[in-house]
């Protein structure tokens, strides 16, 4: 592996065909999309990816990607720092009958017109679905203690008249 100034587009079979593994950065400023779901991006996105071909001569993309970000926890709305790392293998398709036809191993990812696909597209795309649905920070490090997130209590002793209560009169004429 030798480590290189990451292509925003690539040529998965070409690479395939070279057995070409790639390792370097994606720089933090390239990644719009995901500077928009996250407080900051701290760090360079490291990248490392493979292409090669399988039994079936299937071409495939496999690799990963680790960035450093800060999140706003949702709990008490101070900053904290959380690592996303993710891992992929994919197999580039054009339409949705190769897409169909890939064993489960593979993701379906989808080529140009050059028979390309956009690599920084597919690595950002990646960190955005691993990061967390609701950010929060773990129990013992937040502000907000489990106690301090009571809202209100509900009485137990009050009885409401039932609704139906006006059916049952009806009944009895």
């Amino acid at each position: 592996m030798s480590n290189v100034k990451l292509p925003i587009t690539i040529d998965p079979v070409k690479s395939a065909q070279k057995r070409a593994s790639y390792k370097g950065i994606y720089q933090a400023s390239v990644m719009q999309r995901l500077s928009e779901a996250v407080e900051n991006i701290l760090t360079d996105v490291a990248v490392d990816v493979e292409f090669a071909k399988d039994a079936q001569s299937l071409t495939y993309i496999q690799g990963g990607s680790r960035v450093e970000t800060s999140l706003i926890c949702q709990r008490c709305n101070e900053s904290f720092s959380l690592e996303i790392s993710t891992e992929f293998c994919f197999s580039p398709v054009q339409g949705t009958e190769q897409a169909d036809a890939l064993p489960d191993v593979y993701e379906p990812i989808e080529v140009n017109d050059h028979g390309e696909i956009d690599l920084l597209q597919l690595v950002e795309d990646e960190l955005i679905l691993s990061l967390p649905i609701v950010a929060l920070h773990a129990e013992e490090d937040c502000k907000q203690k489990a106690d301090d997130m009571q809202f209100g209590k509900i009485d137990t002793d009050v009885e409401r008249e039932n609704p139906f209560a006006v059916l049952k009169e009806l009944k009895r004429d």
